[in-house]
């Protein structure tokens, strides 16, 4: 059996599934109730599975609030083989917790995240900053840079945006986003929508359609980070197009839409 004190580095098991230690001090809260502390928590990677999740010590989790699940669900979770209910004041979350049959994790206790799946705890601290939807991939990077290039977007062959001062967001398998000022984009062919979402590298972004609702402009295809997190503090306010649904022009050369998992719902 491999200790979960060793330097950390990526492992495997006879399951399939990736794990290494982290050094982040993680909370996981459900209201005001904290059901997870752990200075000890383990990055677990599920096969097919982009991103990651943490797994906890049994010791630094409220295991007092766990009760056998009275209906465990089948084909979730590699391996897994025990589930837990949570009972937090009187509210009871189906199928919240699950423990994997691993030996390298036994003895640590898993949990759903409310912004990823709709169900678990609702609230998550890496230190004392929140994340949402999932923990943060160690080997994955986010750089905001700004740039001089001069980026020019269109849809439908109007030019809706005309830029040399971008901030260029790499971020690792995904494509470059290109982050403007809005004084240089045509906001007022936009509307805001509700829509948000959240990430756990950039914080929350709101999002703009196409004010004249035509069939070629998808909805939401343009989004905005108001108050984003430190690391890219950069794209602060800034707008960005969804490469896979507009037309973007870098420093003359017209670049190839990619294909990413968001292409099916801007189509």
């Amino acid at each position: 059996m491999t200790s979960l004190n060793t330097a950390q580095s990526l492992r495997t098991t006879p399951e399939g599934l990736l794990w290494e230690p982290s050094e982040r001090w993680v909370r996981g809260r459900k209201g005001d109730v904290t059901v997870v502390d752990s200075r000890h928590p383990v990055l677990v990677w599920e096969p097919g599975v982009p991103v990651p999740l943490y797994a906890f010590p049994r010791t630094e989790v409220r295991a007092d609030l766990l009760r056998p699940a009275k209906n465990p669900p089948t084909g979730v979770h590699t391996g897994s083989t025990l589930f837990y209910d949570l009972d937090v004041d009187g509210e009871l979350l189906e199928n919240a917790a699950w423990t994997f049959p691993a030996e390298d994790l036994a003895g640590h206790v898993a949990f759903e995240w409310f912004r990823r799946t709709g169900r678990g705890l609702d609230h998550w601290y890496e230190e004392e900053e929140e994340i949402f939807v999932h923990p943060r991939d160690p080997h994955k990077r986010v750089d905001a840079i700004p740039s001089s290039r001069h980026v020019v977007v269109e849809i439908g062959g109007q030019v809706v945006a005309d830029t040399h001062r971008p901030v260029l967001l790499f971020e690792t398998g995904l494509p470059t986003r290109y982050y403007l000022p809005r004084e240089d984009v045509r906001l007022d062919l936009f509307r805001p929508t509700d829509h948000r979402t959240r990430c756990p590298y950039k914080g929350i972004a709101e999002y703009w359609s196409g004010d004249d609702g035509e069939a070629a402009v998808p909805p939401d295809v343009v989004w905005s980070y108001p108050e984003p997190l430190p690391a890219v503090a950069a794209v602060k306010g800034l707008l960005a197009f969804y490469n896979e649904a507009v037309g973007i022009t870098v420093d003359g050369e017209r670049l190839e839409r990619p294909v990413t998992h968001f292409t099916a719902s801007l189509s």
